[in-house]
């Protein structure tokens, strides 16, 4: 079964955003383009507005994703069950239209008898181990978020030690909105481990505006800009950039 990359879209945020485009259409573009939306609301004191659930559960719902809100104390583990959960609904969804082309257009996971479906299930845990993964973190940095930052930099630690425990690859970019100069900034490029965030975070500066829908625009470009790169490899170094299926 072909599976090609799966992409992961993970933003975390504790608010509404209040520049730039629709972050819920954003999120409906990503998933057109096989790129899965899971956002994570980071609440303190019993404190998120029910605008900012709202879109939180939009943004998912509209990318195909995962949605949860946590307090800060609890980011770590949820950034690892988010991102998981996401990855088994994708290989899930693919097995099922594998079944469908097999069995028949009304055919699903949960249509088979019950020893068959465990099988089928122990095949989707077996890629979630195996699949390449690319995973495309957006951190909010707007005012409000500034006391959570340490939090998220550890929970992002975790998230890349959990992952590397797979035998599949994975790869990790890190964006920042908004930016020092504009909306979305790049803190770190494609790269295995995300050991490299201790000395970018310490200096990161904190804004007054979440401008989510241009860095969830600036994360499609940024996934098209690799696959664009394509043409340049020698057929030896295609593999890297595999497009999902």
């Amino acid at each position: 079964m072909k599976t090609g990359t799966l992409k992961q879209i993970l933003l975390i945020t504790d608010g509404c955003s209040n520049q730039g485009e629709d972050p819920i259409a954003m999120a409906a573009l990503a998933k057109e383009q096989g790129i899965t939306v899971n956002v994570i609301g980071v609440m303190e004191n019993d404190v998120i507005d029910e605008k900012g659930m709202s879109e939180i559960e939009g943004i998912a719902m509209s990318g195909g994703g995962v949605s949860q809100v946590v307090y800060a104390k609890q980011l770590s583990q949820t950034v690892q069950m988010v991102t998981r959960k996401a990855m088994t609904q994708t290989l899930q969804g693919v097995v099922n239209k594998e079944l469908k082309e097999i069995l028949g257009s009304s055919k699903t996971v949960e249509d088979l008898p019950p020893e068959q479906r465990g099988e089928v299930m122990e095949v989707v845990d077996e890629l979630g181990e195996t699949v390449e993964l690319e995973v495309l973190i957006l951190v909010d940095t707007s005012a409000s978020m500034k006391q959570k930052l340490p939090t998220v930099k550890e929970a992002l630690f975790d998230l890349s030690l959990s992952l590397n425990a797979r035998s599949g690859d994975n790869r990790f970019s890190v964006f920042v909105f908004p930016g020092k100069k504009k909306d979305v900034e790049k803190l770190l490029d494609w790269t295995p481990r995300l050991e490299s965030l201790n000395s970018i975070f310490a200096k990161l500066t904190v804004g007054g505006i979440t401008p989510t829908g241009p860095a969830l625009r600036e994360a499609l470009q940024y996934f098209k800009k690799k696959r664009s790169l394509r043409g340049l490899l020698s057929r030896d170094d295609e593999s890297f950039y595999e497009e999902s299926v």
